[in-house]
């Protein structure tokens, strides 16, 4: 089975990545059954996430579940096993020299699949994707190998690439397209109505290459949700309490600029930032972050759920969905992941010096030298 327009992700409902209230074990599990009960019928998990606590959540609740009427998305990546937890920096990949060689890459990839699997109470993936990769996870043919051996086993029916945890590698998935388009069915990506720059650069480079986008954030951290006020205090340790300061405000001003196309269409808010993702060239399933926010007059997390499960099958018109463009433009506003002038050498696993390569690539497809 393929993946169906709507998504849910194991990160939704605080427990594994820190937005809102942190749900318990029985209400986290109650919420993956509300969504299927709702007609969503692809759901997303990474092995990284509680160590394994996440495949084992969704495991559960998906447990008794026809297996041919939904699609389980899985992502291998972060080496937990045999890796030390470096801070707020997480697992090393399992990329890392200090843990792997490229001849190992093979054996790694499998056993991390096969584990994720056993914990989801299942036999596949129908999609998996190599998460948050480093450098050498763009451009490793030993890499691809192994995860191509995988499909040959039967243990994943697609693959695909899910850049992270920021925002940026734009040049870095191109390339990576460009090497490893025969083996990639799908891409995971930033991109919102407030977050059209940098993934909108990729996106037709996918659609040439039949490369299909899950979109990820769709909610821009909340505010597409509708519940977020001038002013509104995050928990300590909520992840959205290290973005730059004034970030909702300034965002509820765009959003409010964007309103009218939304009522046109009797869209909610976040109906509205998912249908103005499935507008883009390649974008063909959304997965928003579910939050159950702190205080007493927002929405329960469970309505949420039901709110996007409801996307009605419709589309922008190319001049609405450039009008939005151009409201939420945020060009320039971050300093990107992945390939970048800024470094000299490769001090973390998110960022790395450009390349000559690269430089050529973004030449041929028109995104300029300031990278």
């Amino acid at each position: 089975m393929d993946l169906t327009t709507t998504a849910y992700g194991t990160w939704s409902g605080g427990r594994f990545m820190h937005f809102g209230e942190t749900l318990p074990e029985e209400r986290f599990i109650s919420c993956i059954r509300t969504a299927w009960d709702a007609g969503m019928r692809t759901f997303v998990t990474a092995d990284v996430y509680g160590n394994g606590k996440a495949d084992e959540l969704l495991g559960l609740a998906l447990e008794g579940l026809p297996r041919d009427e939904y699609c389980l998305v899985g992502m291998i990546g972060h080496d937990f096993y045999e890796g030390q937890r470096q801070g707020a920096r997480g697992y090393p990949r399992f990329t890392d020299p200090e843990l792997h060689q490229p001849s190992h890459y093979r054996d790694y990839i499998r056993k991390a699949t096969e584990k994720s699997l056993e914990r989801c109470r299942t036999d596949r993936f129908d999609l998996l994707m190599l998460h948050n990769p480093d450098e050498t996870g763009y451009t490793s043919d030993a890499v691809w190998d192994g995860l191509r051996a995988l499909k040959t086993e039967g243990l994943a029916e697609r693959l695909g690439i899910a850049p992270g945890p920021a925002n940026g590698f734009t040049l870095d998935i191109i390339n990576c397209i460009e090497r490893f388009g025969a083996d990639i069915d799908w891409a995971m990506l930033i991109l919102n109505p407030l977050e059209p720059w940098p993934v909108g650069l990729a996106l037709p480079v996918c659609e040439k290459h039949g490369v299909k986008v899950l979109t990820r954030v769709a909610d821009y951290g909340g505010l597409f949700h509708g519940d977020m006020k001038p002013g509104h205090v995050f928990k300590p340790g909520d992840h959205r309490a290290y973005r730059a300061d004034g970030w909702v405000e300034h965002g509820l001003e765009k959003i409010e600029k964007m309103k009218p196309i939304a009522e046109k269409h009797g869209l909610t808010l976040v109906q509205f930032a998912a249908i103005w993702n499935l507008s883009q060239p390649a974008v063909e399933s959304v997965v928003p972050t579910f939050i159950q926010e702190a205080g007493e007059e927002v929405r329960s997390i469970e309505d949420r759920i039901r709110d996007f499960a409801a996307l009605p099958d419709f589309r922008l018109s190319a001049e609405e969905v450039e009008q939005v463009r151009q409201i939420g433009d945020n060009t320039g506003c971050m300093a990107l992941k992945g390939a970048s002038k800024r470094h000299e050498v490769s001090e973390r696993p998110d960022e790395w010096p450009m390349r000559d390569d690269l430089l050529e690539l973004a030449g041929r497809h028109g995104l300029g030298t300031e990278w």
